[in-house]
C-alpha cells in the first residue's frame, strides 16, 4: 500500500465525542459557577443521572477507575490475600499492591474468560479476605456462585466492572452484585468522561465513607477521619459525562450492530472462535475478542501483524497475563501450571475494532482480511 492511498488507521476502540458546540454551554456554566471540582453542581447531577440510568442507588464518582479500585479496597479494610484473575488489565492487581495486599491468581473459565468459580475454593487460605473478579469484556461473572463461596468463607467480593457499564444479568444491573463494584470511564470505554471512574455502593453509609476517602478523609473543614486520597472527579469531566449519557443508548445499539456483523462474517472461518452471547444478559458490546486457534492458517501474532500492516490496530488484549509481569511472576499462584486456561487464551486472543463510528464497510474489510 503506497503512502498516497494509505487509509487512516483503525484502532480497537475510539472515543465517542459529541459535537463540540454541544459541550460549550456546559463549559460556560462551569465558568459562570466558578466551581471546578469538589462536589460541584454537575458532579451532583451526574451522580444522580448515573444512578437513574444504571439502576443503582448509590454511586461515588472518581477521577479514574484505578483510584476507585484502590479506594474500594481501603473502604472495605481488605488485608492479607485477595483471590483475583490473571486475565485483566494490570490495574486490577496493581490496586492490591498499592494497598499492601497479596494477589492470589486463579485460572479462568475457557468459555466466559472470567474467574472460574470451580477454582476459587482451593485457593482460599486463612489469610484470604476477599475475592476480586473482573467482568471481562463486559460479560458477567458467575455472580451467584461467587457470592455463595464468599458467604461460605466469610469473604468480601469487590467486582472490577471497568468493562461493564450498563450490563445486566439476573434481571438487574450487574453492578448490584458483590459488596462493591467499580466502573471505569476512561476514553476508550463504552461510556467515557475523558478520564473517570466510580464505585457503586450498597447503602448510604458505605457511600458516605467512600466519599470521605476520595477527598483526603475530610468530613468537614476541620475534621479528617481517614487517610484518604485525592480521587475527586472535576466538574468538566462530570459535565462531559452528562452530555455523553444523552447518546449512550444509541452508541450501544451501533456496537450491537457491529458485533452482529462480525459474528455473521466470521462464523464460517475455520480456526477463529468468538465468545457466545446468552439471552440471560444485556450486553454493552464493549469488545469483540476472537481466539486464533491451531487450525487457522496464521499464528495469532502473524495475524496481529497482518492487521497492523493494513492499518488495523487490533490488540492482544490481555497479553501478557498480569501474572507474567515482573512484580507478580515470582508468586506461587502466578506459575503457568496453575493457570493453563488463562495462558492458552492469552496466546490466542485478538480484540478487533468495535466503536460506534466504525462503518459497515470497514467491518467488511476487516472480515475480508481475516478470511484470506
Amino acid at each position: 500500500m503506497t503512502e498516497s492511498n494509505k487509509k487512516p488507521p483503525i484502532y480497537v476502540t475510539q472515543p465517542v465525542l459529541p459535537p463540540l458546540e454541544e459541550f460549550i454551554p456546559y463549559l460556560e456554566q462551569i465558568w459562570e459557577n466558578k466551581w471546578l471540582t469538589n462536589n460541584g453542581p454537575f458532579h451532583q447531577q451526574f451522580e444522580q443521572a448515573l444512578c437513574d440510568h444504571l439502576g443503582v442507588n448509590y454511586i461515588s464518582l472518581f477521577t479514574n477507575g484505578t483510584l476507585a479500585l484502590v479506594t474500594a479496597l481501603q473502604s472495605m479494610r481488605i488485608t492479607g490475600e485477595v483471590i483475583t484473575t490473571p486475565y485483566s488489565f494490570v490495574a486490577t492487581a496493581h490496586s492490591l499492591l498499592w494497598n499492601g495486599i497479596k494477589p492470589v491468581f486463579v485460572d479462568i473459565d475457557p468459555e466466559t474468560l472470567n474467574l472460574d468459580p470451580a477454582k476459587i475454593e482451593a485457593a482460599i487460605t486463612p489469610q484470604t479476605t476477599a475475592i476480586m473478579p473482573v467482568h471481562c469484556y463486559g460479560h458477567p461473572c458467575d455472580v451467584l456462585r461467587i457470592q455463595e463461596i464468599a458467604d461460605n468463607y466469610g469473604l468480601k467480593v469487590i467486582y472490577d466492572a471497568a468493562h461493564a457499564f450498563g450490563v445486566q444479568c439476573h434481571g438487574g444491573s450487574v453492578l448490584k452484585h458483590g459488596d462493591l463494584s467499580i466502573l471505569s470511564f476512561h476514553a476508550t470505554k463504552v461510556f467515557n468522561t475523558f478520564e473517570g471512574g466510580a464505585i457503586i455502593s450498597p447503602d448510604a453509609k458505605t457511600k458516605r465513607h467512600i466519599d470521605h476517602l476520595k477527598n483526603f478523609g475530610f468530613v468537614d473543614e476541620v475534621t479528617v477521619v481517614a487517610s484518604g486520597i485525592n480521587g475527586k472527579m472535576s466538574e468538566i469531566n462530570a459535565a462531559f459525562g452528562m452530555l455523553q449519557l444523552k447518546g449512550i443508548d444509541q452508541a450501544i445499539q451501533k456496537r450491537q450492530a457491529i458485533d452482529a456483523q462480525y459474528r455473521a462474517g466470521l462464523a464460517h472461518i475455520p480456526g477463529l472462535h468468538f465468545l457466545s452471547q446468552t439471552s440471560e444478559q444485556v450486553s454493552n458490546y464493549a469488545y469483540f475478542p476472537i481466539l486464533v486457534q491451531a487450525d487457522y492458517p496464521l499464528s495469532r501474532d502473524a495475524l496481529y501483524q497482518k492487521l497492523r500492516d493494513e492499518g488495523i490496530y487490533a490488540r492482544r488484549y490481555f497479553y501478557p497475563l498480569i501474572s507474567d509481569f515482573p512484580m507478580y511472576r515470582g508468586m506461587p499462584s502466578a506459575a503457568h501450571a496453575n493457570l493453563p486456561v488463562a495462558k492458552e487464551i492469552a496466546e490466542q486472543v485478538i480484540c478487533l475494532p468495535i466503536f460506534p463510528d466504525l462503518s459497515s464497510d470497514q467491518v467488511d474489510s476487516i472480515i475480508e482480511l481475516l478470511a484470506h
